[in-house]
């Protein structure tokens, strides 16, 4: 099937020209975050809707179920059909429900309209991800995927930013930042399908070296099976370790401030400035960490570096958050090492889960990007639903523990990944293709 706005490409694209693509997979991204943001108007959502904050939360579960079957789907269908032909109209399809969202005036109406923006905003966003990787040859993997990572965190600053300086223009009113939220994602979608393009089935197919060298990996007789990637204990590695090292970072996602405030005391802004330090620090080594995996070819060393790093600080926040006071000072240097080492190890990791899938087959890689959209969600899920839980019956030191062990039991799944924990001596960057592998003419 030929769609007009599908732009497949029979030669893989180099210079300016691939780097655009790749930042509209970014701007992808950035985009179909945003349009999935909330938390801005929840103060006044509930009010209007008369709801209590325990129905919202039941509410955002139930969506982000919705959404976490969604990537493992939208994974799966990005695979068979394409990325631009599914990722294109289910944004614009996002854009609109959007604009659904001004038409909630229940609680019913909420959870219908988010239960519908999360299915097709998750369908949709599993086909960035591989977007990067078919646009992102291994050389420089890592600090694409760190590009990448800005898409989620900020989106977080720029509903934050649009609320705040729209909101009192439109006289709080909650439905005016879902209406600038469509008409801001429907021009910047038509952008994206203007200036975006697919790689043919046969350039997906390879494993792309550098920009000009690669090496061809698979026969296309043969059809993809998603069965060969789940026989992979590397693989297996990859799921389950990342799923432990989650529970930290979604942790401090939904409940980051709310932990520092219940737990320490202080104000709801000293947590948010802290916060801010936080990701503001993850947002800089996500990037910086990812050049200088791609400039040493190494992966291993980065992941595991960052988390023991990880480890080490997160143990000492532990600490304080069973003290009677600690200064705003502390906690500020406190949460920008952390943010710092949890995105040394996060950009690194994921070049390294893409390379690790690549070699079992470069056709399966929305597969298994879908199952990493999966598991993000579901541990999100499990966060809304367990973690108040648990607070409520211990404290916020005793789930920061808990959280703790996960992240290291996330350290001996690293060993069982593939790649070198050395720079060649030949001073080559960038990890060898399989020896099965040969070079495409």
């Amino acid at each position: 099937m030929s769609l007009s706005y599908v732009r497949e490409l029979d030669e893989y694209p180099t210079g300016a020209r691939r780097m655009k693509i790749l930042t509209m997979a970014v701007l992808a991204i950035l985009i179909g975050s945003y349009e999935a943001q909330i938390a801005p108007v929840v103060p006044l959502l509930l009010k209007d809707l008369h709801m209590s904050l325990a129905t919202y939360g039941a509410v955002s579960g139930v969506a982000a179920v919705s959404g976490a079957l969604a990537s493992a789907v939208g994974g799966r269908l990005t695979d068979q059909v394409g990325r631009v032909r599914l990722l294109v109209p289910l944004m614009m399809l996002t854009a609109v429900c959007c604009f659904v969202m001004t038409l909630v005036h229940s609680p019913r109406d909420l959870l219908i309209a988010r239960i519908l923006l999360a299915f097709v905003d998750g369908v949709a966003m599993a086909s960035t991800a591989p977007l990067v990787r078919d646009f992102s040859p291994r050389v420089g993997r890592a600090q694409a995927f760190g590009f990448w990572t800005w898409g989620p965190v900020g989106a977080n600053f720029l509903a934050a930013a649009v609320a705040g300086w729209t909101l009192p223009i439109f006289h709080e009113s909650w439905r005016s930042q879902f209406v600038i939220m469509g008409c801001f994602s429907l021009v910047i979608s038509i952008v994206i399908a203007l200036n975006i393009a697919d790689l043919s089935p046969e350039l997906r197919a390879r494993i792309q070296l550098t920009e000009r060298r690669a090496a061809r990996v698979v026969d296309l007789t043969r059809p993809a099976r998603v069965s060969a990637l789940f026989a992979r204990r590397t693989i297996w590695a990859h799921v389950v370790g990342i799923s432990l090292w989650l529970v930290l970072y979604i942790t401090l996602s939904l409940f980051g401030q709310t932990m520092l405030v219940g737990a320490l005391g202080i104000s709801t802004a000293e947590a948010s400035t802290i916060m801010a330090v936080f990701w503001s620090l993850n947002l800089i080594t996500v990037i910086a960490a990812g050049r200088v995996s791609d400039r040493t070819g190494l992966r291993k060393p980065f992941a595991l570096g960052g988390t023991v790093a990880a480890v080490v600080i997160t143990a000492y926040l532990a600490y304080c958050l069973g003290q009677e006071s600690v200064s705003t000072g502390t906690l500020m240097i406190t949460g920008a090492l952390l943010g710092g080492s949890l995105g040394v190890a996060y950009a690194p990791w994921m070049a390294n889960y893409s390379e690790d899938a690549e070699d079992v087959d470069p056709r399966l890689q929305g597969t298994a990007w879908g199952l990493f959209g999966f598991l993000t969600k579901a541990i999100a899920v499990i966060g809304l639903l367990v973690i108040p839980q648990v607070v409520e019956a211990t404290s916020w030191q005793v789930w920061l523990i808990v959280s703790l062990v996960c992240l290291v039991l996330f350290a001996p799944a690293v060993f069982l990944f593939q790649g070198p924990w050395r720079r060649e001596r030949t001073g080559s960057v960038g990890r060898a293709a399989p020896v099965a592998m040969a070079e495409a003419e």
